[in-house]
């Protein structure tokens, strides 16, 4: 268990004079109060980007965290027919992991992550935007942990996302952790202050990669079809939360989400993501981005929700930096069921 527990209970004390201080009715009425977790424990500058609001240990490798995402949110903004995004079920189980980290397996903070893989399949049919906040429940496996001289070095987890009790999403993710020296060796750069961003380069018309404002598209056209270089802009808010020394992986995981978009002409969200990370992405050099139709294989690993039955369209993107391919991400589709 945590020191802090959310939401927070009122714990039990045996002092007499405290406890006929406060009446017993008083006491009773108390309503159960929610917040969000720490902002530090999940890498979040803004307290709005927390999506976490809880968590409890089950046991050995079990744990329940609580989540809340907002009716209307920034950058994960709500599809036409008023689903919520299926990235911001990718980012909240991203957030597990590093709050379980820090919280449960005594990662200290400023020590950095290096994401591995992550994926999230999600149910439409539970995604709907309703007329208060969506309250999440989620139950988390902690499937592989590697410790080195007594501290977590590597953590894989697989993740359920229920919604008033239907499930809405599944997921896994996994990552490395590396102490500041190690992260400065595995970096091999001097400065990992003085890296300077490319310059800022033109958006892809907003409409063609699933979005409305130019401000989030990460995608800058190239002449060769279905290619893009990676428009990172370190003054977006939500995708540059706080400064870093390279792209995050969840501005990639929108690049290929985006890419598969434009790919296929479609603004259809998807309903399965599953990208690998393999190198970092620099900041001042370009990165090239490819989309390809692929034939649908699920993953055999990853559990998902029943999707409704239809033509599934899986588009295959990769991110290549000085022509070593730094990640990858099977973007899946389906179109929804005709009423």
């Amino acid at each position: 268990m945590p020191a802090i527990t959310f939401p927070a209970e009122r714990a039990p004390h045996h002092d007499t004079k405290e406890e006929t201080a406060v009446p017993p009715h008083v006491t009773a009425c108390r309503p159960s109060l929610t917040t969000t977790v720490p902002k530090e424990f999940v890498h979040r500058a803004a307290v709005a980007e927390v999506m976490l609001t809880g968590w409890q240990r089950r046991d050995e490798h079990h744990f329940s965290v609580t989540a809340q995402w907002p009716r209307a949110h920034s950058f994960f903004t709500p599809s036409p027919d008023g689903l919520h995004d299926p990235l911001i079920a990718a980012e909240t189980i991203r957030q597990v992991g590093s709050l379980l980290a820090h919280a449960e397996y005594g990662v200290p903070l400023g020590h950095h992550f290096l994401m591995r893989h992550l994926e999230v399949a999600v149910d439409p049919g539970h995604l709907a935007v309703g007329p208060a906040p969506a309250a999440l429940d989620l139950a988390v496996t902690a499937t592989e942990t590697t410790l080195r001289a007594g501290h977590l070095a590597h953590l894989r987890y697989e993740v359920t996302l229920r919604r008033e009790g239907h499930t809405a999403a599944t997921g896994s993710a996994s990552f490395n952790t590396a102490t500041p020296a190690v992260y400065r060796r595995l970096r091999g750069r001097d400065d990992l202050t003085a890296i300077h961003p490319l310059p800022l380069t033109a958006p892809a018309p907003p409409h063609t990669v699933a979005r409305t404002s130019p401000t989030d598209v990460v995608l800058t056209p190239t002449p060769t079809p279905h290619h893009w270089q990676l428009r990172a802009d370190t003054r977006h808010p939500v995708l540059f939360d706080h400064p870093v020394d390279h792209v995050p992986g969840m501005v990639l995981l929108e690049a290929a989400r985006q890419a598969a978009a434009a790919a296929k002409r479609s603004a259809t969200p998807p309903t399965r993501l599953h990208a690998t990370f393999t190198h970092y992405v620099e900041l001042d050099t370009p990165c090239h981005i490819h989309a390809t139709p692929h034939h649908h294989t699920p993953h055999p690993h990853t559990p998902h929700p029943h999707t409704p039955d239809g033509h599934t369209e899986t588009i295959h993107v990769t991110g290549h930096q000085n022509t070593t391919e730094a990640f990858t991400c099977h973007i899946t589709t389906t179109p929804p069921t005709p009423h």
